[in-house]
């Protein structure tokens, strides 16, 4: 259920013939699925269509990313009460990148920025209670790591509190430019190759076939992608872990834009091929490493960022493959 004191932002495109009243709640946006449909330019069934697949295929939870408002509506002569699904920035983002919409990037820049802005003021608001929280969260943490808990809820709460704190630290680190990389592991690399890659996309383009230019390369530069990440210059990759060697195909991947057509969708996809590849997806407890809407964040992250942050994205994603 959202907070019905939640803030409100009012969103209007470029060209004028949208304007959205948008919630911001629990540190992310939330749209109704009639805002969804005005913003896509998509009738609602069409919307709920792309919802049905988003969940059934496991791309997103719907538990953790649709909530329930209450919202007065008129009908007739009436107004009555309604309990309506609105769906976060997760679930948004992953509707935009199946209907293809132009007007959906421009929302997504548009909130990432609002977004920022809102963490950006709570953060300096609260920066002393940020503080004692990240002191907390260790200190549970560390209990965690020396005590047996019975209680199979508290040991995961416990794991997720240690999870957030590692976040909170990552996330002040680039903030204050000082990313470095953790302990990777030791392992060779198995590469991808360009017709592993082409098979791959070929297989994407079935699913996505909403684009005649899906997939269609642009210039060569999937090799270059593909190849950079495996060179060594005097005997030295430069590249030298797979963490390392991950994070980089994934960033190249997004920056090159190789494709007319869905190029964050196909960098994922490699990305996670080359992961599956290298036994990057799960770690030693079975756990996944990177989370579907984490994965998203990150190309993302990529995407929007300028070319002068390269070392400390890379840095970021290779911390955040290698986990604590």
């Amino acid at each position: 259920m959202l907070d019905n004191q939640a803030a409100v932002e009012l969103y209007t495109s470029s060209d004028g013939h949208i304007e959205l009243d948008v919630q911001f709640n629990d540190d992310t946006i939330w749209l109704s699925l009639n805002q969804l449909a005005k913003l896509f330019d998509r009738d609602k069934s069409v919307i709920s269509r792309h919802f049905k697949k988003i969940f059934s295929e496991g791309e997103l939870v719907r538990e953790s990313t649709v909530a329930k408002n209450a919202t007065v509506q008129i009908e007739g002569n009436r107004e009555t009460r309604r309990k309506i699904d609105y769906y976060n920035l997760d679930a948004i983002i992953s509707v935009g990148y199946r209907v293809n919409s132009k007007r959906g990037t421009e929302f997504r820049i548009w909130a990432t920025n609002t977004l920022k802005q809102h963490l950006i003021q709570g953060y300096t608001v609260n920066k002393n209670r940020m503080e004692h929280l990240k002191q907390s969260l260790k200190l549970v943490a560390d209990i965690s790591k020396r005590k047996d808990l019975s209680a199979n809820e508290a040991t995961a709460l416990l794991q997720t509190v240690s999870e957030y704190a590692f976040a909170l630290d990552l996330l002040d680190d680039y903030d204050h430019q000082r990313v470095e990389i953790g302990n990777t592991s030791k392992r060779t690399a198995k590469p991808v190759t360009y017709d592993e890659a082409i098979k791959l996309i070929d297989q994407m383009r079935v699913k996505f076939g909403d684009s005649a230019v899906f997939g269609i390369e642009k210039d060569k530069s999937l090799h270059s992608s593909l190849e950079t990440i495996m060179q060594s210059f005097d005997g030295h990759d430069l590249y030298p872990s797979v963490e390392e060697k991950a994070a980089n195909l994934l960033y190249f991947l997004v920056k090159n834009h190789s494709f007319i057509d869905g190029n964050k969708r196909i960098a994922a996809a490699v990305f996670l091929r080359f992961a599956e590849k290298n036994e990057l997806i799960y770690d030693e407890d079975g756990h996944k490493r990177i989370a579907n809407n984490a994965l998203v964040a990150m190309t993302l992250l990529i995407a929007e960022s300028r070319t002068k942050e390269k070392k400390i994205i890379t840095a970021m994603l290779t911390n955040l493959i290698i986990g604590k």
